[in-house]
């Protein structure tokens, strides 16, 4: 089973959650999907055992070759290419935008003159290793790079099947989100009882029914704010899975780098609990699907 664990606004305690969850299964791997600020690490300390660049291809103009036809410039969606004819006696030249680029190839492919091959770039880097018997991936996304979609791809192609699966997805609901959660069984979205977070909530529950994803809320720091999110919950028919308070000895242990199932051994059993409840929710899930077709 994948589980994914997202939210729709960053400080939530998506991570805490992913770690903690984790932290309580057997047989467990944890991805770390959130590539420009990974931080599960800091909570785990793996043992790092392999290092894998990540690269994305792009486009490389052989200008002996090129006519400045302007073909690869229409067929880019994105003006990741700009083209200057010739004009009178001034030489014509072709830019490229490495940071526009989706690594589509359709600039190579049309080219009449062949003139465009396509060359790696690298974007970042995946690590792989173990803390405990949880085994862990992340990804990281090298400084100044602005497409973090192809580096998630890259940490989930180190998906174990045999295991339960766990993805600390990036917050918000843009592309990086949806690369991270797509394919999931189930996701475990993290809100405050705030009304930024319930704001953000309904952003990223309209993703998930969108992507049919079943999913469930997990409200933290649940003793601040106010009621808005429960009320919507219970509109809307959303499981709300556990609620987790404003805990002094919590907010401790997590500035110690510590997860508070450690130090807090009942939580234990809460994070189980829930598990148990994911199981039951998907299982449901695939029952009605199949009847219904």
């Amino acid at each position: 089973m994948i589980i994914s664990v997202a939210s729709g606004k960053g400080g939530t305690g998506k991570t805490t959650v992913a770690v903690n969850l984790a932290l309580v299964l057997d047989t467990v791997q944890l991805l770390d999907c959130d590539v420009e600020e990974p931080n599960a690490h800091l909570f785990l300390n793996p043992v790092i055992k392999e290092k894998i660049t990540s690269t994305v291809l792009i486009p490389e103009v052989d200008e002996s070759k090129c006519t400045y036809c302007g073909k690869c410039r229409e067929v880019c969606a994105y003006h990741a290419i700009a083209v200057f004819p010739r004009d009178g006696g001034r030489k014509g030249s072709v830019l490229v935008f490495p940071h526009l680029c989706h690594g589509c190839g359709g600039c190579s492919l049309l080219c009449p003159e062949k003139a465009i091959r396509e060359v790696n770039k690298e974007i970042g880097v995946v690590e792989i290793g173990d803390s405990g018997t949880v085994q862990f991936v992340h990804g990281r996304l090298n400084i100044g790079e602005i497409m973090a979609p192809p580096l998630i791809k890259n940490v989930k192609e180190y998906i174990d099947p045999a295991r339960t699966v766990i993805i600390d997805a990036p917050p918000g609901t843009s592309c990086p989100v949806i690369a991270a959660v797509k394919g999931s069984d189930f996701c475990i979205l993290v809100t405050e009882p705030t009304p930024f977070g319930l704001h953000d909530l309904t952003l990223a529950v309209e993703v998930l029914q969108k992507l049919q994803i079943p999913f469930g809320v997990v409200v933290n720091r649940s003793d601040i704010g106010d009621e808005r999110v429960d009320i919507y919950c219970n509109d809307n028919n959303i499981p709300i899975l556990m609620r987790i308070p404003f805990d002094r000895e919590i907010a401790f242990l997590y500035s110690q780098g510590l997860p508070f199932v450690e130090g807090k051994k009942e939580y234990r059993k809460t994070f189980q609990d829930m598990f148990n409840r994911i199981i039951t929710i998907v299982n449901e899930k695939k029952k009605s699907g199949v009847h219904e077709s």
